[in-house]
C-alpha cells in the first residue's frame, strides 16, 4: 500500500456467517474469526488492500476502504 494510506475494514457481523473464506484468502493474515465465529480484522496495519477478502466473501459482508492521509474516517 502506498505511503500515507491506511485501510478500514468494514465487516457486517449480521451478514457474516463465519465461513472463513476471507481468513483463508488473506495473504497477510489480517483477518481471524472472533469468539462468535465472525470475521474480524485483528492486524489491520498489515493489510495491503488486495481486497481478496471483499471479492471472495459470498455474503458481501466485508468492505475495504482505503483512507488517504488527512481524510476523515467515517
Amino acid at each position: 500500500m502506498g505511503k500515507g494510506k491506511s485501510v478500514k475494514h468494514i465487516i457486517d457481523k449480521e451478514w457474516c456467517k463465519g465461513c472463513g473464506i476471507c481468513v483463508h484468502f488473506c495473504p497477510k493474515q489480517v483477518l481471524e474469526l472472533d469468539k462468535r465465529g465472525k470475521a474480524e480484522a485483528v492486524r489491520p496495519e498489515d493489510c495491503i488492500a488486495c481486497m481478496l477478502c471483499e471479492l471472495r466473501c459470498p455474503d458481501l459482508a466485508i468492505q475495504i476502504k482505503e483512507i488517504q492521509e488527512g481524510e476523515n474516517e467515517e
